[in-house]
């Protein structure tokens, strides 16, 4: 299985580089940070221009191809990622905001996974019942309104609560209370703040898992290896648990792919309406301000999580799923 999985992330290591260098050469090509610093008030000389530029490692004399030579120099001799226009480290801008939609992002991605593969078979177990009718329900619904619209309603309703409560509990943007001392009001605060969009991007999340999960269940309750081992003493749910929910959670595993990005590309709105400085925010600033660099380094990060979603899909496949091991 280790060795299935090497050869896996070795292939999505060469994706993430071609999709990257490609994604570089864009960025040369159509974002051009020269021309906003020609509008800076008072407004510098072509010959300023140039050197701030090249000071930098952004000469717009180069060619792209040299301009590329550099950049991944840098990258492979000291993992330096370059600057924005404005000066900042590419490094440090980047590592900052990732760690902070890391933590936004980490807890809503594994109770998305939990809560609606979990449903899915609770839902499937109970066909046609209320349970089942409500829950299933609630999930087309999740899946049909856009994400931006479900985080304002549960930020309007976070909201509702403080006001009828007659005190702030849930903070609804931000990330922290600026000035607050270490110890338990430090980390009260921060659940606070996590509790509001933690919430909001898992129930826009888990619809898909549940739906995904109990259509697959269904499909395989009635089937011939199932029916054999009802006939061999086992009780329904039983014969759910130990066969035909091993066998329907492999295609949802291999969704872990394009789920764990999804909620990502998700995110950036959610980083905007819950005002969290994350590397949503920061990728969409980063082409306003015509950054080559950030665009770049934010192109990278969204490849290598969708190759870190492939990865673990692959091994959950593998674990649920003898053939892939054979193969």
């Amino acid at each position: 299985m280790f060795r299935y999985l090497a050869k896996r992330a070795a292939t999505y290591i060469f994706m993430i580089f071609l999709t990257t260098s490609a994604g570089y050469f864009l960025a040369v090509s159509s974002l051009k940070p020269a021309l906003l610093e020609q509008e800076k008030i008072p407004r510098p000389t072509p010959e300023q221009v140039a050197a701030s530029m090249r000071l930098k490692g952004l000469d717009p004399d180069l060619s792209p191809w040299e301009r590329y030579v550099d950049w991944l120099t840098a990258i492979l001799t000291r993992w330096d990622w370059g600057r924005s226009p404005n000066g900042a480290f590419i490094n440090a801008e980047f590592g900052d905001r990732v760690w902070i939609s890391t933590r936004l992002f980490l807890a809503s991605i594994v109770l998305t996974l939990i809560i609606g593969v979990a449903l899915g078979v609770y839902s499937a177990a109970r066909q046609y019942k209320f349970q089942d009718r409500v829950i299933t329900s609630y999930s087309y619904l999740a899946y049909i309104v856009p994400a931006p619209i479900a985080y304002f309603l549960v930020q309007l309703a976070a909201i509702r609560i403080n006001e009828s409560v007659g005190q702030r509990i849930f903070f609804v943007t931000g990330i922290s209370t600026p000035g607050m001392e270490p110890g338990w009001g430090q980390f009260v605060d921060m659940m606070a703040h996590y509790a509001v969009p933690t919430t909001a991007i898992t129930l826009v999340g888990w619809g898909s898992y549940q739906i995904a999960q109990r259509q697959y269940l269904l499909d395989n309750v009635n089937a011939d290896f199932v029916r054999t081992a009802r006939a061999k003493g086992l009780t329904r749910n039983q014969a759910i648990s130990r066969h035909a929910l091993r066998v329907s959670f492999i295609p949802v595993a291999q969704s872990i792919a394009f789920t764990i990005p999804a909620i990502f590309a998700g995110g950036f709105f959610a980083e905007k309406i819950f005002a969290w400085p994350g590397i949503g925010s920061w990728s969409i600033d980063a082409i306003g301000n015509q950054d080559v660099n950030a665009a770049t380094a934010t192109l990278a990060y969204g490849s290598m999580i969708f190759a870190l979603g492939a990865i673990l899909a692959d091994f959950a496949t593998s674990l649920v799923d003898p053939r892939v091991r054979v193969s």
